[in-house]
């Protein structure tokens, strides 16, 4: 059956439209961190894995960042391991760490990679132990308080953060037309394996590449004002401010943070992108509205 005129013309709309955008970002290096609802919702998870093909597709680069916290933590369970956080972050002893790098590295990994293949593209997957394509450290926390006469440091284990990025191998897989897939797992000078926030590797990865984009998939719309509008076209400055006065607080600090770092570090655009709209990263792509969150050293 073919399409009625106005159909037609809401799909001519939509493909004229997408089209100084696809002009624009060929060639162009996108950093795109999955997580949130899009990882465990089997729609959402595939309409991802169609996205990232299709910028491939049209000359783009997307480099595939992701998470696991849930799978992590219904496995630990499954093996009776309790969990335990410290300021939102998994405490990771060594028989925990086995349990991470098996899921980020192995299950949730390799499951994306499927995906991506199943949707037509060629992906392969990586942690970032191999090629040492991440160099950490462990990541150490301090508390401070009127109580205390000097700041507490709290060891929460195999949790690390990056201190050096190599893009050598990412290199020869872009360069060989795959779309490599990376599980934020690192290790030290003595190769002791570190769990890292996905968040932060797909923040120090799209620096190091200098980027055109960093997108972070969550689980809310984007970051919000006191009225529960969704904030967009914000500058650096504008987004320090929010910060200082307290609009940026809570679970969304860290991750506007680390999109705040990597615009004032060269990336032309961070984006907070709600991960629970299908296709949501192509739509922030490719229409003029977007769907989040963007964020500039100037602000449009």
């Amino acid at each position: 059956m073919s399409l009625s005129a106005d159909a037609a013309l809401q799909v001519a709309q939509v493909l004229t439209e997408a089209l100084p955008y696809i002009q624009r970002f060929t060639g162009k290096t996108i950093v795109v961190k999955f997580g949130g609802n899009a990882m465990v919702d089997p729609l959402l998870h595939e309409s991802f894995a169609r996205d990232i093909v299709l910028m491939k597709l049209v000359g783009m680069n997307p480099v595939v960042v992701h998470g696991g916290g849930p799978q992590i933590g219904s496995l630990l369970e499954r093996l009776n391991i309790r969990s335990e956080f410290v300021d939102g972050m998994r405490v990771t002893d060594s028989q925990t760490m086995d349990v991470v790098e098996m899921v980020l590295g192995g299950r949730v990994n390799k499951e994306i990679v499927a995906s991506i293949h199943r949707s037509g593209g060629k992906a392969i997957g990586v942690t970032g132990k191999d090629g040492q394509l991440i160099r950490a450290r462990r990541l150490t926390i301090e508390r401070r308080g009127p109580e205390l006469e000097a700041p507490e440091i709290i060891d929460i284990g195999h949790v690390g953060e990056v201190r050096q990025v190599d893009t050598e191998m990412l290199n020869v897989i872009l360069d060989s037309n795959f779309i490599p897939v990376i599980a934020p797992i690192g290790c030290d000078d003595e190769g002791q394996s570190y769990n890292i926030n996905a968040d932060l590797v797909a923040g120090k990865l799209a620096q190091v590449m200098q980027a055109e984009k960093l997108m972070l998939l969550t689980n809310v719309a984007g970051l919000m004002d006191g009225d529960g509008k969704v904030l967009t076209g914000l500058s650096t400055a504008e987004v320090d401010a929010l910060i200082a006065d307290g609009t940026v607080h809570g679970g969304m600090l860290p991750k506007i943070s680390c999109a705040l770092e990597a615009v004032k570090s060269g990336v032309a655009s961070a984006h907070i992108v709600d991960g629970r709209v299908p296709h949501a990263v192509l739509l922030e792509i490719f229409t003029d509205q977007g769907m989040g969150t963007k964020i500039t050293s100037r602000g449009t």
